[in-house]
């Protein structure tokens, strides 16, 4: 028997990505900075924290934003999709024969189908946003659930170049941890990320490492060049 395999990626793991990527790369990249400035651990953890609170509320309003965006303008597409079924039938009938046309069926076939299918004015308002708009009704708690996501991510992926930082006075000292301690997640993360989305999970690990690795060592060497240290 033959089985087909498809990597689906849920909305709840797209959610973890983003959370994820952006809360392991900026903070890491932010306490690479100040350890080319500045000694003092502490005030690494500080900084490091505040711009993870600032973060985790940030992307999660992004993806809030981004959600009720989604269910608006669904709404607003299914209003107007139902507004043309009453005004224009005939016309909106003609689209569902063009949608089967494009699946090839015969003329005889589409005008049955159409006549049919236009029976339930329902049923039709939604085929048509599927088909000719290419829109799938969002579910309207998306928007809460994908911020709390986002934000909770953020934090976890966040915590993890701060940790040594915390454990470690001298923030120099604490920056060979960081990055030995990041980069590694960061490898696991992307590697697995890639695994999600059917990518090449090495090349796609190695990418992702090498993201984090510029974004620290960039923010690190301009911290330098500043101070003059």
């Amino acid at each position: 028997m033959h089985h087909e395999h498809h990597v689906t990626s849920s909305e709840t793991i797209r959610d973890i990505v983003i959370g994820m990527s952006d809360g392991l790369t900026v903070p890491f990249a932010l306490a690479a900075g100040l350890s080319g400035a500045i000694s003092s651990s502490g005030l690494v953890v500080t900084a490091g924290i505040a711009e993870i609170v600032a973060g985790s509320i940030a992307m999660g309003l992004g993806g809030y934003l981004a959600g009720r965006t989604e269910v608006d303008h669904y709404q607003s597409e299914l209003k107007r999709e139902y507004e043309e079924v009453e005004r224009l039938p005939e016309q909106e009938k003609a689209e569902v024969r063009e949608v089967f046309a494009g699946f090839g069926l015969s003329e005889t076939l589409q005008h049955q189908i159409a006549d049919e299918m236009t029976k339930d004015k329902k049923q039709w308002v939604e085929f048509m946003m599927r088909y000719e708009l290419g829109l799938e009704e969002p579910n309207a708690n998306r928007a809460k659930k994908s911020a709390v996501t986002i934000g909770i991510s953020y934090i976890v992926g966040g915590i993890i170049p701060l940790t040594p930082y915390i454990l470690i006075s001298h923030a120099q000292e604490a920056l060979f941890y960081s990055c030995g301690l990041t980069l590694i997640c960061l490898f696991i993360f992307g590697y697995f990320k890639s695994k999600m989305t059917g990518q090449p999970a090495l090349t796609g690990a190695c990418k992702v490492v090498v993201i984090g690795a510029l974004a620290a060592g960039a923010a690190f060497v301009m911290a330098k060049l500043i101070t003059g240290k």
